[in-house]
């Protein structure tokens, strides 16, 4: 089995010979070609560059175009600054001073710059990879680009006393999302990712009415155009795993905070989930041998369909033996 092809069969409930590997790699790829982010997160040329050589060097199924959460951000009129050491910042969210939505631009993938650069990473992966790895695009979910585009102390705050306008700007942002998840499934995206980070911070109730249904939307306009999604959301979302359930993703990939046996209990054994070691003491900082022992600890409680992967992007100053462990093959147990 070549990477892609043991990625499409997990998901589809077929035997493998090995779990798929799904790190997530920004920094750290960058670094290991010599660049820096500042480049990695402006030119689609570094970014995919970094990311086949880290896939070919330590083997992984799943080749992605995330950089940071500011691609839509961007077009909507926001000005962004690259920093060599960090991820790109955003001078200040468009609608921080003025809620009024009247005052946004309108994302275009194909014209707006952060947005085509992104198009044209896939556009290169699939020049090159097709059919040999999984081929990742990434959009912002609703409540993080109404984040992103408030601030999120303001949008917070939208959600609390303001629930309309709230729902106003994310179905804003869904209908940009979805748009930009179409154009990369076009240039050659076989998975799409949804990050939507703030959302570990909300209630139960308030996700409930106000983030999940726009979630779901998303999901479904993904399948209905081919594509497959990985959810990612950062933080601890314990308390948000059973609508998680009726998502529909094929993937869920959960921060470190959460408790793997829980979320298999809670997402029934069809779910695809992700191991989730914490990125920092549980992979950076610790040691081949106990990486090792902590996937295999993670499989035999949680059991298939599971795929491998730290609880968020592995940090770069991680030791290059320490990501090889990670990524070190582990066979599928019926």
């Amino acid at each position: 089995m070549n990477p892609y092809e043991r990625y499409r069969a997990l998901l589809d409930g077929q035997p493998v010979d090995l779990l798929p590997r799904l790190p997530i790699l920004m920094a750290f790829a960058a670094k290991f070609i010599g660049s820096n982010y500042a480049a990695f997160a402006s030119d689609y040329r570094v970014l995919v560059e970094a990311n086949l050589r880290c896939a070919e060097h330590f083997g992984f199924e799943q080749l992605s175009a995330i950089s940071d959460p500011y691609r839509e951000t961007e077009g909507f009129g926001a000005a962004i600054e690259y920093m060599e050491e960090g991820p790109p910042r955003c001078v200040e969210p468009p609608l921080a001073k003025d809620p009024d939505m009247a005052r946004l631009k309108s994302p275009d993938p194909r014209r707006s710059i952060r947005m085509l650069d992104r198009v044209r990473a896939i556009e290169a992966y699939k020049d090159r990879a097709f059919g040999q790895y999984s081929i990742m695009g990434w959009i912002e979910g609703p409540a993080a680009e109404a984040a992103d585009l408030r601030g999120v102390s303001a949008f917070l705050m939208d959600l609390m006393t303001d629930p309309e306008y709230a729902a106003c700007l994310m179905d804003r942002c869904v209908a940009v999302g979805i748009d930009f998840a179409r154009a990369q499934l076009e240039a050659g995206a076989d998975t799409i990712g949804i990050g939507d980070a703030i959302a570990s911070q909300v209630s139960p109730g308030t996700y409930a009415e106000l983030i999940f249904p726009r979630e779901k939307r998303m999901v479904e306009a993904v399948h209905a155009a081919g594509g497959l999604v990985r959810l990612h959301i950062c933080g601890n979302t314990s308390h948000l795993l059973p609508w998680f359930a009726g998502l529909g993703c094929d993937v869920i990939d959960l921060d470190w905070q959460v408790d793997l046996a829980q979320a298999r209990a809670v997402l029934g054994e069809r779910q695809t989930i992700v191991t989730n070691l914490d990125p920092v003491s549980a992979v950076m900082e610790s040691s081949p041998d106990r990486i090792r022992g902590a996937i295999g600890q993670q499989y035999a409680s949680v059991g298939n369909r599971l795929m491998i992967g730290a609880g968020c992007e592995v940090p770069p100053g991680t030791p290059h033996e320490n990501l090889a462990a990670l990524c070190a093959p582990v066979p599928w147990k019926p």
